[in-house]
């Protein structure tokens, strides 16, 4: 999709069996790694999860708030492997929601002052996302939601989406704000 390109989204054919309930989320990720302690310092000192248990040198889980996880990882199959080749299947990325601007404002500038490189920052107009890879490999986005009073529409109604360059400046900027 281009810097400036909007795609609405379609609705599905409406399904015979019931939606799922409005409240259902996805609750956790658990992640194959090569090295536990490389992942775990990464998830725990750059992006500041708390790990809530170690299962000696095989797991650890991760979470923000004393949630028991959101964030697993293992090198039960993975030990020293590598991470899956280009243009193979498997996870795109995984999704961290922060409450505010401010709180994904407060993540940006934890992987500045770590050194993590930023593969991309987009504005999708429902949202506002900072993308980058963890050291297995594994995309992250690390993004914040607008309003749904505030998603861009269609003139039909419909959801209208875009990817625009994130002004990441400006999100920084919601740290010098009190």
């Amino acid at each position: 999709m281009s810097t400036a390109e909007q795609h609405e989204l379609t609705p599905a054919k409406p399904s015979v069996e019931p939606s799922l309930h409005p409240e259902t989320r996805i609750g956790h990720v658990h992640l194959k790694v090569a090295n536990l302690d490389r992942a775990e310092r990464f998830y725990r000192d750059v992006l500041g999860f708390d790990v809530m248990q170690r299962y000696g040198r095989e797991a650890a889980f991760l979470s923000a708030g004393g949630y028991h996880h959101h964030i697993g990882l293992n090198v039960w199959e993975s030990r020293n492997g590598s991470p899956p080749p280009a243009g193979s299947t498997g996870l795109y990325h995984v999704a961290i929601l922060y409450p505010n601007r401010r709180e994904l404002a407060r993540a940006v500038q934890r992987l500045i002052d770590h050194g993590v490189g930023i593969d991309g920052a987009s504005d999708h107009g429902v949202s506002e996302a900072i993308y980058l890879h963890d050291p297995d490999g594994n995309g992250l986005e690390l993004y914040v939601d607008r309003d749904r009073d505030q998603w861009p529409r269609s003139p039909n109604g419909g959801l209208s989406m875009v990817t625009r360059p994130l002004d990441v400046d400006g999100l920084l900027a919601e740290l010098d704000r009190s």
